[in-house]
């Protein structure tokens, strides 16, 4: 019989609807049943496309011996940390500040009052590897509520004392200088892997967000080694199995400290995040490798990732059925050379193997590889190429296919707008910036209410219940503004001030500094404030880089303030941990640049309009913002007052609020933009 989450909209919670175990979702009603029980409460949190989340579910929520035992002692709450960031990051605050580690799936027993006194992440069934068994666990958490009830609460309560009393030294009064960036990169440049690209050894994460920051260091001040350990970076994860070489997209990670072996989930942010990243790069260099790079992802989200609704889902699973019915990591995407041979015949075969890096022993699991494009590409000729890659793909799609979350999160969303929007604009691709607005259109009308509040999330064309966090506001955003950019359709810039008044309203403190969650949120034992950049921007960051564009789209002194203030985090931040603030030092060369502002005027259907848009799109100078529209539309405040010249389309490139002389030539323009 189902449990309670079957009545929620998080395909995560809706996996577990049939376990044994009589899961609540993250509810008062959950905590006022411990208290009416007299027993503690198991937070269980994970996410739909996390390996050890499915194993941890097999071993233990699927068992009915573990599970009437945890209903016996138990109240259990099961929660999507992909829905509720705010719950997960204040239990993962207290997990690393216990144990000195964190990780998915998350396990937290707490008091009816919601304060954690027992922590850990994955459980196995028995013990093993020195990690004691689940049933272990559930027994020992049970005897110390029943017989040392006191010494559970004293270690509650401190707990939430000390997490409460932790603070956040920042100096808000002034942003940083150029001074904070130079000690960034040269920390960069120390923990740099200069054989296989990336930072740091195994695994090793797409570092999206301190790539860009190095394009925008390169640009602003000229350094040739943030260019090349940018792209030395891009090149070996291109060309890793960290890339899908035949359906495009990023997998999540690399178990390895050189890009062969990924944790095979795919996460619409870094898809999103690194499709920019790549198109940048091609925008600053004009490498093929980041054109093909950036387009084959951004074709891999609109096939792989969109939903019937225009947003798009969440992220595909690292599990597949390997088609002997087993569920296996990795079993949609590896390859033998045996597999190869019934595919493609002998000679294509051999020849592939050499251009995919497969072996007979293997780069993975039972003697599969993980498809990898070494230095080869002179084997074949582009068109041979293209074919057998072409009849690999459709040999694999018969393939069982790994699960997807089709929720739809509103901040992942924004990231991908901005993507889609500019990669579209660059190559010329009008499908990609009809796919970022449909995604618009969709947080407009299903995570947007009167009041310019945001759902965190969606499904099927249907808002969650859960508010939305400080990312949902800056990223989607950002991803507004990327679009009024491309589109000159202002109304991108409207919406996008709604929401970071919002920001300013409900999520600036008086100094401000930024919290995660609004001012009139749930109460948790912690108001959540983290300003370090992760698998994506921080909310504090993404917020600072969206104030900083709208303020130049509009003139606004409040919100460019509100972004200087908030920058502030990357003087304390950005020498010490440069990997952990990166979307902040790009913003601060943004901020550091102007940035620069262009409008272009001049009828829509004008050849030397659309010919000067273009070429601001294409200029490389940090955060760049731009607006297009007829002579003084008056529809952005960037436009007004901007009239034709001698009756031409003209570009006005403004700094600092000041404007140089109008242009109505686009080389003219782009040497402007070169200075």
């Amino acid at each position: 019989m189902p449990n309670r989450l079957a009545h929620e909209t998080s395909p995560y919670l809706l996996q577990h609807a049939d376990n044994p175990v009589d899961w609540w979702p993250w509810a008062p009603g959950a905590f006022a049943e411990a208290r009416r029980r007299d027993v503690p409460v198991l937070l269980s949190v994970g996410y739909s496309s996390c390996h050890w989340c499915h194993v941890m579910a097999h071993e233990s929520f699927e068992d009915e011996p573990t599970a009437a035992y945890l209903n016996e002692h138990f109240v259990a709450v099961k929660v999507d940390r992909e829905e509720r960031p705010d719950v997960d990051a204040v239990y993962m605050e207290a997990v690393q500040a216990a144990t000195g580690q964190g990780g998915w799936p998350m396990t937290v027993f707490l008091t009816p009052d919601a304060e954690p006194f027992y922590f850990g992440t994955y459980f196995p069934p028995e013990p093993r590897h020195g990690m004691p068994g689940f049933q272990q666990v559930l027994e020992g958490v049970q005897a110390a509520w029943r017989d040392r009830r006191d010494e559970v609460g004293q270690v509650a309560r401190r707990i939430v004392r000390d997490l409460s009393e932790r603070t956040l030294a920042v100096d808000t009064t002034r942003p940083p200088a150029a001074e904070e960036l130079h000690s960034a990169l040269l920390g960069l440049t120390r923990e740099f892997d200069g054989v296989r690209g990336g930072f740091g050894g195994a695994p090793k994460f797409p570092p999206s967000m301190t790539l860009e920051f190095l394009l925008r260091h390169h640009v602003r001040t000229g350094s040739e080694a943030a260019l090349e350990m940018a792209a030395a970076t891009c090149e070996a994860m291109a060309r890793g199995g960290i890339y899908d070489q035949l359906g495009g997209g990023f997998a999540r990670y690399s178990v390895d400290a050189g890009w062969v072996v990924p944790h095979f989930e795919k996460m619409l942010y870094d898809n999103a995040l690194l499709c920019r990243v790549y198109a940048h790069l091609w925008r600053a260099t004009g490498s093929e490798l980041a054109r093909r790079v950036a387009l084959e992802t951004a074709d891999f989200m609109v096939r792989e990732l969109r939903t019937a609704q225009g947003g798009f889902a969440s992220a595909l699973d690292a599990d597949s059925d390997d088609g002997s019915g087993r569920h296996v990591e990795g079993a949609y995407y590896v390859w033998t050379p045996q597999q190869l041979r019934e595919v493609l015949g002998e000679a294509d075969a051999a020849v592939a193997a050499v251009h995919f890096g497969v072996t007979e022993e293997g780069t993975f699991e039972e003697g599969a590889s993980v498809l990898q494009l070494p230095d080869t590409d002179r084997l074949w000729d582009a068109g041979k190429i293209e074919s057998v890659r072409a009849r690999l793909l459709a040999a694999r799609e018969q393939r069982p296919r790994p699960g997807r979350d089709d929720k739809v999160v509103a901040a992942w969303n924004g990231l991908a707008i901005a993507a889609l929007a500019e990669t579209g604009a660059y190559f010329d691709r009008p499908d990609l910036v009809q796919a970022a607005t449909d995604a618009a259109d969709l947080l407009v009308r299903t995570h947007m209410d009167w009041h310019a509040r945001l759902y965190r999330t969606s499904l099927d064309g249907v808002a969650g219940d859960h508010a939305g966090v400080l990312e949902d506001y800056a990223d989607v955003a950002e991803g507004f503004l990327a679009l009024a950019a491309v589109s000159g359709e202002g109304v991108w810039v409207d919406f996008a001030g709604l929401l970071l008044d919002t920001v300013l309203v409900h999520f600036t403190d008086v100094d401000g500094a930024l919290f995660d969650t609004a001012d009139d949120a749930e109460i948790l034992i912690r108001r959540p404030q983290d300003p370090t950049d992760n698998a994506t921007p921080s909310g504090w960051t993404a917020a600072a880089g969206a104030l900083l564009t709208y303020a130049a789209y509009t003139g606004s002194t409040a919100h460019r303030e509100a972004a200087e203030k908030a920058l502030g985090v990357v003087r304390t931040l950005g020498p010490k941990a440069p990997r952990f603030i990166s979307w902040g030092l790009a913003v601060t060369e943004a901020l550091l640049d102007g940035p620069r502002e262009v409008a272009v005027v001049g009828p829509a259907d004008h050849p030397v309009t659309g010919q000067l848009h273009q070429t601001a799109l294409l200029s490389t100078a940090p955060g760049l913002v731009v607006a297009v529209g007829e002579p003084d539309s008056g529809e952005v405040a960037l436009l007004r007052g901007r009239g034709l010249v001698d009756g031409r389309p003209a570009a006005y490139v403004c700094r600092n609020f000041t404007c140089a002389a109008p242009v109505d030539d686009p080389r003219a323009l782009a040497a402007r933009l070169a200075d």
